[in-house]
């Protein structure tokens, strides 16, 4: 179930050109600052609204070849659609797109957008099983058949960049598809592990609603399941009926005498 009203979930994913650089040869190449002879940029972004069917997809083609490095345009865009977002999924998005992300942010001289939480797909399927690869494209194999990695086989390998940075139109229409399917691969990914994500953000915190919510799903389909028992106390446990989430209740159980007795170790 998706949160009734309040928190805006999106799902990100970049793709960067590479680094052009003069180099001696082939193998184990140590490449210093002045052997660069243009810097990477973000070639193209696609996103998708948790609860929404359309993937947004930009990219900086259909300029010509000189033009395809020139993020500007796109940057903006980029930082809007961050700005309205409260949490961001992404595959490796820690590391590398957020990172990314905001290298270019400060480049272009642009401030911070309004701050949101990152749920990184790869870093929470580490911390909650040991997956034969985290890689995207085992993850959504073995969680999401039915969104598999693209592998924009007209244009195999590093080609399809190679393609794009020439501006060719066929090149750019393999890589929207092969961001879209990033997108709906990691977004499927992340609805199957977040009932497992210990600290996922509280959805529930981003709406007016007074009703009992699930803090992962933001759903009010929820089961009063036991008892959760921390060092502090005892709390009532729930189990939620739509993303099968665990949760306890925030106030303890306990009375004020059994409180003044409880230790701390």
């Amino acid at each position: 179930m998706i949160p009734p009203i309040g928190a805006r979930i999106i799902t990100l994913d970049i793709e960067t050109s590479p680094i052009l650089a003069y180099v001696w040869g082939l193998f184990k190449q140590f490449v210093n600052l002045n052997q660069i002879h243009t810097d990477w940029s973000i070639l193209s972004f696609s996103y998708k609204v948790l609860g929404e069917k359309r993937v947004h997809h930009h990219n900086t083609g259909g300029r010509g070849p000189s033009k395809v490095r020139d993020d500007r345009a796109l940057l903006d865009l980029l930082w809007g659609v961050l700005d309205e977002a409260d949490i961001v999924v992404a595959q490796n998005g820690v590391k590398f797109d957020m990172k990314k992300i905001n290298a270019r942010f400060l480049e272009a001289g642009m401030p911070p957008p309004t701050p949101f939480k990152v749920v990184d797909t790869m870093l929470a399927a580490r911390s909650i099983a040991s997956f034969t690869s985290n890689k995207l494209a085992w993850l959504s194999a073995v969680l999401a058949p039915d969104q598999k990695k693209d592998e924009h086989k007209e244009f195999p390998g590093f080609e399809l960049w190679t393609e794009c940075l020439a501006d060719n139109p066929r090149a750019w229409k393999a890589m929207q598809k092969y961001n879209d399917t990033d997108i709906r691969g990691t977004e499927e990914v992340y609805l199957k592990l977040r009932p497992y994500i210990i600290g996922h953000p509280n959805v529930a915190a981003y709406n007016d609603s007074t009703d009992v919510q699930c803090p992962k799903c933001g759903s009010t389909n929820l089961n009063s399941r036991g008892r959760a028992v921390t060092q502090s106390g005892e709390y009532t446990r729930f189990q939620c009926k739509s993303c099968g989430g665990w949760a306890r209740g925030r106030y303890t159980k306990n009375s004020i005498s059994k409180r003044r007795a409880l230790l701390s170790n």
